[in-house]
């Protein structure tokens, strides 16, 4: 008896599968679907949530070509049929047909927007089929003519001698389809630091946030913190979701009002969002924070992703839970970042600011870290989604060697002309004397990037960056 194999096709993403048939005088047993085996192979985990059943009576019945927008995993319980699809996906496949012979003993996994089509070639015919998502009335799909010229299917009996029905009678020449676009992404918090940054990365993506904007007209509100909201959205559309929206007043999170923003928006927001991914078997990706960590890792080599959490306060409880609840999702990347500086008030501008304006300020320099430009964690995004890299929590900063705040602005100064020393070091204790309402920091921020370096990301150097974000539009690469 031969082993479960897997081929692939001319059609990216489209499998063959040999199934071992155990036969005796009875008949015969196979495992039509083994997800386990099938995904050692080289299957996606693709989550089959419907099975079902076209019996064919006659010979000669030919169905499709159909693109519906979902996978689909094909077989047949009895008979013989001859299975051709053609790819109706944007981008350089659109047109790439394959056929091969199917019975018992052979399975076919179709992704999304690849026209799926068969002719049978025995009556009794059972034709059946696993799709990941629900059936639902109404959605319109790209379809083919069974004859189009261009994909020229040598179909082993004449067209005009099978049974079509009207409908795929009617279909489309090829020149006449609209390619499947692929489903969407959705960036959350499109408005914030980060969210900018995204948007230039996932220039494609359908952008939401907490609040709506007349200067920026292509950003809808969506509060995802309200249940009613998130089960209107239409999550069946995406394939990835990219969490950018945080509560991040650390402060005003210790105050009664703020406690209650911070855990919406940091625990409540991102569990609810975990659960649809789950459903709906999107890529779920989320921000964190250095701040679920109470800063007393060594420096070398840094707090590691794999590190206890230990949050300090509330904003740090509240992201910790988050973390937690981000977890729970099989498809999700945690990305836990430090000190972000992007389009928008940050130190960074704060201490430019000063410079410029002849103030010198008093810094602390017993917080050590790293700088995250916002631009840098989306490139790391960006390269975690296309790279195909393992599910799970990767620590994303820029590199160099880790600095106080005293030191960043210092760097700052120079940058911006004046003189470093204008800046005064001062401990945290001391510039916190006389303050109420502040929230306890981690001491120590930095953190390994081995990880997300075994994936092929190479962080820049923070000291380059911030001399570049610093420098005039007209002088920047």
């Amino acid at each position: 008896m031969a082993d479960l194999t897997l081929e692939t096709t001319p059609i990216p993403g489209l499998v063959v599968l040999r199934l071992p048939l155990h036969e005796d005088p009875r008949g015969w047993f196979k495992e039509n679907w083994q997800r386990e085996k099938m995904v050692a192979l080289g299957l996606p985990d693709f989550g089959p949530v419907q099975n079902n059943v076209s019996f064919n009576t006659s010979r000669g019945a030919t169905r499709g070509i159909h693109t519906e927008p979902w996978d689909k995993f094909v077989t047949l319980a009895t008979g013989r049929a001859f299975g051709a699809w053609v790819d109706m996906r944007e981008g350089a496949s659109f047109g790439t047909t394959f056929t091969v012979g199917l019975d018992p003993s052979v399975a076919v996994f179709v992704p999304r927007g690849v026209g799926n089509s068969y002719q049978v070639l025995e009556d009794s015919t059972a034709y059946t089929y696993l799709v990941n998502e629900h059936w639902r009335a109404g959605v319109a799909y790209p379809a083919l003519a069974l004859d189009d010229p261009t994909v020229a299917i040598d179909w082993p009996i004449p067209l005009a001698e099978a049974e079509i029905s009207e409908k795929d009678q009617r279909q489309p020449t090829l020149d006449a389809v609209v390619p499947m676009a692929p489903k969407k992404t959705l960036i959350i918090g499109a408005l914030g630091q980060l969210g900018r940054a995204l948007r230039k990365d996932f220039p494609r993506a359908d952008l939401v946030d907490l609040i709506e904007s007349p200067d920026h007209p292509d950003v809808r509100r969506l509060d995802v913190s309200d249940a009613a909201a998130l089960a209107a959205w239409p999550w069946h559309e995406y394939a990835v979701v990219l969490n950018a929206a945080a509560y991040t007043a650390v402060d005003a999170a210790e105050t009664p009002e703020g406690r209650v923003s911070a855990w919406a928006a940091n625990a409540t927001a991102p569990a609810a969002l975990a659960r649809i991914a789950a459903e709906h078997r999107l890529t779920l990706v989320h921000f964190s924070s250095e701040y679920v960590f109470d800063g007393t890792a060594a420096l070398d080599p840094g707090h590691t992703e794999d590190e206890p959490l230990s949050p300090l306060g509330v904003y740090a409880q509240s992201k910790a839970a988050g973390d937690l609840a981000v977890g729970t999702t099989p498809r999700h990347y945690l990305l836990r970042t430090s000190w972000v500086i992007g389009d928008g008030h940050n130190f960074v501008r704060t201490m430019a600011s000063l410079a410029e304006k002849g103030v010198s300020p008093s810094v602390v320099d017993d917080q050590i870290g790293r700088l995250t430009f916002a631009t840098e964690l989306s490139r790391a995004t960006r390269h975690l989604v296309d790279s195909g890299a393992a599910y799970g929590t990767y620590n994303v900063s820029n590199e160099g060697p880790a600095t106080s705040w005293a030191d960043l602005a210092r760097a700052v100064f120079e940058i911006c002309g004046r003189d470093p020393g204008d800046v005064t070091p001062v401990s945290t204790e001391d510039y916190l004397a006389g303050k109420t309402g502040i929230s306890p920091r981690p001491h120590h921020s930095t953190m390994s990037l081995t990880k997300i370096r075994a994936t092929g990301f190479e962080p820049e150097d923070a000291q380059k960056a911030l001399r570049n974000y610093l420098a005039p539009a007209s002088l920047r690469p």
